[in-house]
């Protein structure tokens, strides 16, 4: 998509601090964190969230799953019960999603941190 954030990232088209990247993803810092290690994983084809994953996206969406403890550790989240890390993807509006390009965050690094949490209804 031409106008999506994400998407001219992933072209290359707006610089990031890249920390993993292959033929399908890329991994980057967060420009706001959250904690010491905040990190955004992203396809690098257009997918709008979640709600739009249908069993084709299997493969793939898999493989993304498979690579964030890695990279998680790569880049400073501890291993072990003492350690760890997050892994979030809004979706849609009503999920708090603010960029249209489906994105999980990994969140950790040493404790303590933020905790955003949503307002109580």
């Amino acid at each position: 998509m031409s106008t999506c954030l994400f998407c001219k990232i992933a072209a290359g088209e707006i610089p990031s601090k890249k920390v993993f990247e292959n033929e399908e993803m890329l991994v980057f810092h967060d420009i706001n964190p959250a904690a010491p290690v905040h990190l955004l994983v992203i396809p690098k084809h257009h997918v709008t969230s979640m709600q739009d994953i249908t069993e084709a996206d299997a493969g793939w969406l898999g493989r993304m799953m498979a690579a964030i403890p890695k990279i998680a550790a790569d880049n400073g989240c501890r291993p072990g019960p003492d350690g760890g890390f997050r892994v979030v993807a809004n979706s849609g509006a009503d999920g708090g999603q603010e960029v249209g390009h489906l994105h999980f965050h990994i969140i950790g690094g040493p404790r303590p941190w933020a905790q955003r949490v949503a307002p109580a209804a």
